[in-house]
């Protein structure tokens, strides 16, 4: 049984397959996922699905790529649905320093201003970083973000940097990368932070591991994040799958 703990079934890749894509995935033993909306179109339809099936989870945010659209009213929209329940995070949120289509001075306020929203409905967050490691660190702990915890998506930093944010209550989730042969960091980190402290997921449709990279994600495919995640660390595929579900539910405050 796995828990994938950061899905995108609400993109538009889904629109001709979404059924049969949860159907693969309950099939390889994928039973929990979290669908993340993370602007006006994916919000909704990350509910909806929450809502249409069984043992599926939303988790609500503002992406920092779209940080320059966000509104105050979108904010308080967001506050509205942390109480619906199914939904289960705050997030993603974070900084985006790859696209330059919100400047970061406006991606470090929306960032603010949602860890503290997330503190206000005492729901932990769900953290989106590309090439912004210092950045990021340095806000939660200005945040104190500590007080909800939260998911590092899909990790791809330095060990030093995971166990900074395990100190601040903090779960690592290893993605697709993991199995990248020239991905020396996820490995790392996936041999150097003890299993109690990480989550697996696929962010699909994106970054779909070895031996499917380069096409579509599905959630199918988390089973291989935990199998390299249990070569890794010398452990069975039992033990990494069974420990890291109960991770996800603890995390999301789920009782199973």
């Amino acid at each position: 049984m796995l828990f994938d703990t950061h899905v995108h079934l609400n993109a538009d890749q889904f629109n001709e397959d979404r059924e049969e894509t949860i159907a693969r995935a309950r099939e390889a033993g994928v039973q929990y996922m979290t669908v993340v909306g993370f602007d006006r179109k994916t919000i909704p339809l990350a509910i909806q699905i929450a809502e249409d099936y069984d043992h599926m989870y939303a988790a609500v945010g503002w992406h920092p790529v779209d940080a320059i659209d966000m509104t105050e009213e979108d904010l308080q929209w967001i506050e509205e649905l942390s109480s619906h329940p199914k939904v289960v995070a705050i997030g993603e949120m974070g900084l985006d320093y790859h696209w330059d289509k919100s400047p970061a001075d406006v991606q470090k306020e929306v960032f603010r201003k949602q860890i503290r929203l997330a503190k206000k409905v005492k729901m932990p967050i769900i953290i989106h970083n590309r090439e912004a490691t210092d950045d990021i660190v340095e806000i939660l702990k200005e945040e104190n973000a500590a007080e909800v915890g939260g998911i590092m998506h899909c990790y791809s930093g330095p060990v030093e940097t995971a166990k900074e944010c395990v100190d601040m209550n903090f779960m690592i989730s290893l993605g697709g990368p993991v199995t990248f042969k020239n991905a020396k960091l996820p490995k790392e980190v996936a041999k150097a932070i003890d299993l109690e402290h990480l989550l697996v997921e696929t962010d699909c449709p994106f970054l779909a591991p070895h031996p499917n990279r380069g096409k579509r994600n599905e959630p199918a495919y988390v089973k291989l994040v935990a199998e390299q995640i249990a070569e890794l660390k010398g452990l069975t595929y039992e033990e990494v799958t069974q420990r890291t579900t109960e991770n996800a539910f603890k995390f999301f405050r789920i009782n199973s």
